[in-house]
């Protein structure tokens, strides 16, 4: 009930299927976000309609709202959120770091809400204060219970200027902590095999931050664990792209070539192509519905901030090469109005249309993938979009 093949290569870009409980999909693909059961501003219905094909839950805010209610009542995410295509869920260590980090070193501070030992991490609800604890087998445990078909390992987010003592310090606990999520997310598959549930797979994070040596080191370790796959962190905010691209490029021949690889966090359309570019499978972020909120739109030329001024009386829509229900059906203008006058619709189109151009994005380039003319499908995008 779980398996993958690869359908081609055209250079280093690659194309899979991935078949699961709840459907296959296909790659390369851009995964929307449903942070807290939802992607803001977005439904279900809209999803379909952009042709998306797998989500990403957050075990972080999903364990501690509405966690017992889940499992009491509707048994798994699939069933709560009424999503029943594929879904993939982090392991909850990012929102650990980034909701109460104050400086790189907050792992350090006495007064810390957040507190790391060797074998758990604790932190405090950003609900209501109270004491919560991670390890590698319950966060395991977690995922399993949420029914999710694709898992993430337990993994410490170092900042992405730490020294490199702090780094490596964070990389070895990471890979520490990926052999017991390995063992208990085995335990977990015999008990789900048992109970004639679905298989789960598991990916394993390549750490960390901008050390060329650490990160070969990493994608080494994580590459030979016996999981179906590899994820890789890629900012932990505030690298430059150029040390990414360098950092991809010098990792493409440690991972393993028949592992699918997922890049965590991708920002923006020419990520997108990059990383495809730099032999990326899957993709995920937030940023699509958040800049969608904060009134920037995706396009095929570069970034639109439709409330600025020159959109006043603009009758263009918003992207001529995107066929996408904002931009078929909204001018510039109109979407400024909304912005200006407070229309809570204007959240819902810029979002929507936002998804939509990653989603598809994703889906034009597997196509040029198949078709054997991603160098060209690059160029391409490249002519017209200006950073």
């Amino acid at each position: 009930m779980f398996e993958f093949k690869l359908e081609n290569t055209d250079s280093n870009a690659r194309a899979w299927e991935f078949f699961t409980a709840h459907g296959s999909f296909k790659t390369p693909v851009f995964m929307p976000v449903w942070t807290k059961a939802s992607v803001k501003a977005i439904t279900k219905e809209d999803l379909d309609n952009m042709w998306a094909e797998i989500i990403l839950n957050n075990t972080y805010h999903l364990y501690l709202r509405p966690w017992d209610e889940i499992v009491k009542d509707f048994w798994w995410v699939h069933e709560f959120q009424n999503y029943h295509k594929p879904i993939l869920t982090d392991s909850g260590w990012f929102q650990v770091f980034s909701l109460w980090q104050t400086a790189w070193n907050w792992y350090k501070s006495s007064e810390s809400l957040v507190k790391i030992t060797e074998d758990w991490v604790h932190f405090r609800s950003f609900i209501d204060g109270s004491k919560h604890y991670f390890t590698a087998e319950n966060v395991m445990d977690i995922q399993s219970n949420l029914w999710a078909d694709i898992i993430m390992a337990f993994d410490e987010c170092a900042p992405w200027d730490s020294t490199k003592i702090y780094a490596k310090a964070a990389m070895d606990r990471t890979h520490r902590w990926a052999v017991r999520c390995v063992e208990r997310w085995k335990e977990n598959e015999k008990k789900r095999a048992e109970a004639w549930l679905y298989p789960q797979a598991l990916f394993p994070i390549v750490q960390w931050v901008i050390y060329d040596d650490l990160r070969k080191e990493s994608a080494e370790f994580i590459g030979n664990l016996d999981t179906p796959w590899v994820a890789i962190w890629w900012l932990s905010v505030g690298e430059s792209k150029e040390d990414m691209y360098r950092i991809l490029d010098i990792m493409k021949d440690t991972l393993p070539e028949n592992k699918p690889r997922y890049l965590m966090w991708v920002w923006t359309p020419e990520d997108l192509i990059e990383w495809i570019y730099r032999w990326i499978d899957m993709f995920d972020c937030v940023l699509p519905t958040r800049l969608g909120r904060h009134w920037v739109a995706f396009s095929s030329t570069w970034n639109i901030k439709i409330k600025n001024e020159q959109w006043k009386t603009s009758k263009e829509l918003l992207d001529t090469d995107c066929d996408c229900k904002t931009c078929k059906n909204y001018t510039r203008w109109y979407l400024r109005h909304l912005i200006t006058e407070n229309e809570i619709l204007w959240m819902h189109l810029l979002s929507y249309h936002n998804l939509y151009f990653l989603v598809n994005l994703a889906k034009k380039a597997r196509v040029a993938i198949l078709e054997n003319r991603f160098e060209e499908f690059r160029e391409k995008f490249w002519e017209k979009y200006k950073v």
